[in-house]
């Protein structure tokens, strides 16, 4: 049945606004989807780097990933390396595959545990993805084993954008230029129309904010309060800038490194490398935080680098009356996961869910919405600390104040749970990571069960030890064997 809105706006362009666009359009083929932005007005668009699902949102949409590759400048992104986190010197990988078992006398990283060899390595070295991004490979998992392990990617947020955008009129969605200057209201209190700096005016049925930090609709017009996670997180600076690419090869993951006051993340694009150093402006003034970006750089600076200003949460409510907020305009957590993309697909196919009858989603449907995205929120946010509060830094007062500061009790529950009985505890809904990647912090920060589950004396010492030894051989010739991921990217760049 079609959807009760017939006319949907979105208010802003950027990856939020055309993916949104896309999404809308593919689900409510029937509906009119307009699109107002300015030119006048920019996007934050920096070197972009993404999660798996990602890949769920183009296969739903149409989108093929070579075109998607070298239309933004893209590659190929197999996790996080996280560089002086734990200690100065130190680091760890948070990749996008598995450790096996995780469960049961053959648990991989149980008996990693109680063998306690230093000659098998790191627990990363028993995870595929892992070792190829270490070696600098990179393949598309096989057909006939899709879920071996999978990828993201890094990409121009601009080229994405302009990428979207040509996708969605083609497919027809209506673009408006113009800058708006009012927004009328329902007597309901939703909204009604836009009008434009010309004097036009653009009605709707429903409203999609897609405007940034600037929130216009949701924000701004109907006031929703926000909720504001910088007591956890307090980073509120981030200086970007680009930088040249130094003749080496060019990595298939993304790199955050820990500094002074925050952490430095480096994204390599096909052309380029886009930097960047988010930072608490209570702990360091920018103008270091600048000089600490600077000092990171691989190759000259393309450009000046650009201060964003953000506050980490977000709206108490994403949905009301006729607004839905997704993007920046609804919250903001710092982009150490690179959740950005993946919490705009996440919003997006919550509201596409509720707009599939044919009648206006009733309150009980739009309250369960701004429930779950809350909730995913929260489960980031946790996910997020995580990486601070295991810390051993103590070097700077930030650090010191990430690693004793009073937890919230979510993340503390789990954190005691897997330090108590290693068990990996999920909630069942709005998770935004698996146990996979908690297990990969947890590893990589050197935080371990004060006990073992006795079943893993099931399994022989040596026999245990015997088959991590070879389960680790046998990934490292397998990475071996992959191309390249230079070879790789230019194989689709050249086509």
């Amino acid at each position: 049945m079609a959807t009760a809105y017939k006319r949907i706006v979105i208010v802003g362009g950027g990856t939020a606004g055309w993916m949104t666009a896309i999404a809308v359009k593919t689900a409510q083929p029937g509906s009119t989807v307009e699109l107002v932005e300015s030119e006048e007005i920019g996007i934050v668009g920096v070197g972009e780097a993404t999660f798996p699902s990602i890949r769920d949102f183009h296969a739903s949409v149409g989108i093929d990933e070579a075109e998607f590759v070298r239309a933004t400048n893209g590659t190929f992104k197999l996790g996080i390396q996280f560089r002086d986190w734990r200690t100065q010197g130190e680091h760890y990988f948070h990749t996008f595959g598995n450790f096996a078992d995780v469960a049961g006398p053959t648990c991989l990283w149980g008996q990693y545990r109680r063998v306690d060899d230093p000659t098998l390595g790191v627990l990363g070295d028993q995870c595929l993805p892992t070792v190829m991004a270490m070696q600098g490979r990179f393949a598309k998992p096989p057909k006939e084993q899709a879920n071996l392990y999978t990828y993201a990617y890094h990409f121009d947020a601009n080229l994405y954008a302009a990428f979207l955008r040509t996708v969605a009129v083609k497919r027809g969605v209506r673009r408006t230029e113009g800058r708006i200057v009012e927004v009328m209201r329902r007597a309901d209190g939703g909204v009604d129309r836009l009008k434009l700096e010309d004097g036009r005016t653009v009605a709707g049925d429903l409203f999609i904010d897609c405007s940034g930090f600037s929130s216009l609709l949701l924000g701004r017009t109907l006031e929703e309060p926000w909720v504001d996670f910088s007591h956890w997180l307090p980073v509120d600076r981030a200086w970007a800038v680009p930088s040249a690419p130094v003749g080496a090869a060019i990595t298939p993951y993304t790199r955050a490194t820990a500094l002074e006051a925050g952490w430095a993340w480096r994204v390599p694009l096909s052309d380029r490398i886009g930097n960047g150093h988010v930072f608490s402006s209570r702990h360091i003034d920018a103008s270091r935080a600048r000089e600490q970006l600077l000092e990171q750089l691989d190759g000259p600076a393309l450009a000046e680098p650009r201060l964003l200003r953000f506050t980490t949460g977000h709206r108490e409510r994403f949905w009301v009356h006729n607004v839905v907020a997704l993007g920046l305009s609804s919250g903001f957590l710092e982009p150490l996961e690179s959740t950005s993309i993946m919490m705009i697909q996440r919003g997006l196919n919550h509201m596409l869910d509720a707009l599939k009858p044919g009648v206006p989603p009733a309150a009980p449907v739009v309250e369960a919405y701004n429930r779950n995205m809350a909730k995913m929120y929260a489960r980031i946010r946790d996910f997020i600390i995580l990486h601070y509060c295991l810390s051993a830094r103590r070097d700077s007062q930030f650090w010191r104040d990430m690693v004793t500061m009073e937890l919230p009790d979510t993340l503390a529950f789990k954190m005691h749970v897997w330090r108590q009985t290693g068990a990996l505890n999920l909630y069942s809904t709005a998770e935004g990571f698996a146990s996979s990647s908690w297990l990969a912090i947890y590893a990589g920060m050197g935080t371990w069960p004060e006990f073992l589950d006795p079943v893993l004396n099931e399994v022989p010492h040596e026999e245990a030890r015997q088959a991590l030894r070879q389960r680790r051989e046998q990934i490292a010739a397998m990475a071996a064997a992959m191309p390249p991921h230079d070879d790789y990217l230019r194989g689709i760049l050249r086509k």
